[in-house]
């Protein structure tokens, strides 16, 4: 059910978002190597102080790549990684990490 919410919530802030480019999730893949090494190229967070990121919606992903991007929001490697992207970039990455689903089992 929580996948099922998650997956909506995806998919409906791909539909009002506001940014001019067609988001390309295939394109997003491709970026996302330079993630993988913290955040998985499947979101799922490889270093402990990475968040995962698989699921969230694209609005998000692109709000926060941004705000690291202009130095609004604070941290030493994604200020970095995010200074050199596009606009365009932002939103394949967060069209390829936003339609990953994640599978959530609530212990008994």
């Amino acid at each position: 059910m929580i996948a099922r919410a998650l997956a909506a919530v995806s998919i409906l802030s791909l539909l009002v978002s506001t940014s001019a480019h067609a988001a390309d999730a295939k394109a997003g893949r491709k970026k996302a190597q330079m993630c993988a090494a913290c955040h998985g190229i499947d979101g799922l967070s490889k270093m402990p102080m990475a968040p995962n990121i698989a699921g969230s919606p694209a609005m998000y992903l692109e709000k926060q790549i941004k705000a690291f991007r202009s130095g609004e929001r604070k941290d030493e490697t994604m200020n970095v990684v995010a200074k050199p992207l596009s606009d365009a970039d932002i939103a394949d990455l967060a069209a390829w990490y936003s339609g990953l689903t994640v599978d959530v089992t609530l212990p008994n």
